[in-house]
């Protein structure tokens, strides 16, 4: 992999995080599309580089929010800064239990299998057009629904099924507030991305030491910047009930990529 792919694979990470269409999926596509030729375990080592690196981009773009989840995690009063953190805390326990008990199995399936991120790119697509077609009310993200959404999130690390999108459309469709929805999309990963990088960086020394060096900065940086224009960007459409146009894109590139495997 050289610098300039490293650089579009950022970019793709950036924009493709926030905007419910598979990063992923899209990082998978980009590297067929390249013939990047490195192992499942490389792989998923690249997604969560880039991963990481949007996850700072939503640590600046979400900061006050984040300032009160740390307040309510170390203060532990009876308000809603400290509620709001112990349902962030109860959304993680499912992939946090699925990155224990299933991570070889996760990462088989990062080996740019396009006929499953085809499959899961059509279902990202309908989920998003039943939710854009559901009333929006002002309901707030109850326990009930921080864990539903944390399931849902789990299974969203399915190569193809758009994690934002998935958690997004499903807060939706529970009634929550499209807003506070795509903001507690955002806030419920961002424990996830770090701990898996550290972890992962911590058990894989040699991948660390044989790895790309320099464009694997390159890409990070571009997948930082590219993250926080798509992360204000997403909010905004996510208020407007705009997420039909996602819906519409993901069942394109769904369906070309389920027809390159069969043609």
């Amino acid at each position: 992999m050289n610098g300039i792919e490293a650089i579009i694979l950022g970019i793709i990470q950036g924009l493709t995080e926030f905007l419910p269409i598979s990063s992923s999926g899209h990082l998978e596509l980009a590297k067929t599309f390249f013939k990047t030729s490195i192992d499942p375990e490389e792989s998923l080592f690249l997604v969560l580089t880039l991963h990481m690196a949007t996850a700072l981009s939503t640590l600046v773009v979400f900061r006050k929010e984040i300032i009160v989840i740390l307040k309510g995690l170390v203060e532990l009063k009876q308000n809603e800064s400290t509620r709001f953190s112990f349902k962030i805390l109860l959304s993680m326990l499912p992939a946090v239990l699925v990155g224990l008990f299933l991570q070889t199995e996760i990462e088989s399936l990062f080996s740019q299998n396009l006929l499953l991120i085809g499959i899961l790119l059509l279902l990202t697509s309908l989920l998003l057009f039943i939710a854009d077609k559901s009333k929006n009310t002002n309901l707030n993200v109850s326990f009930t629904h921080a864990l539903v959404l944390g399931f849902v999130q789990a299974i969203a690390i399915l190569p193809g099924l758009s994690r934002s999108g998935s958690t997004i459309a499903t807060a939706v469709l529970l009634g929550i507030d499209r807003e506070k929805a795509a903001r507690f999309s955002f806030l419920m990963v961002l424990p996830l991305i770090i701990g898996s990088m550290v972890k992962k960086m911590l058990d894989a020394e040699n991948i660390l030491e044989a790895s790309y060096g320099l464009p694997l900065v390159l890409g990070f940086l571009a997948a930082f910047f590219t993250g926080i224009l798509a992360c204000k960007w997403m909010i905004e459409l996510v208020k407007k009930s705009q997420l039909i146009y996602f819906s519409f894109y993901c069942f394109l590139v769904g369906g070309i990529a389920v027809a390159y495997e069969f043609f």
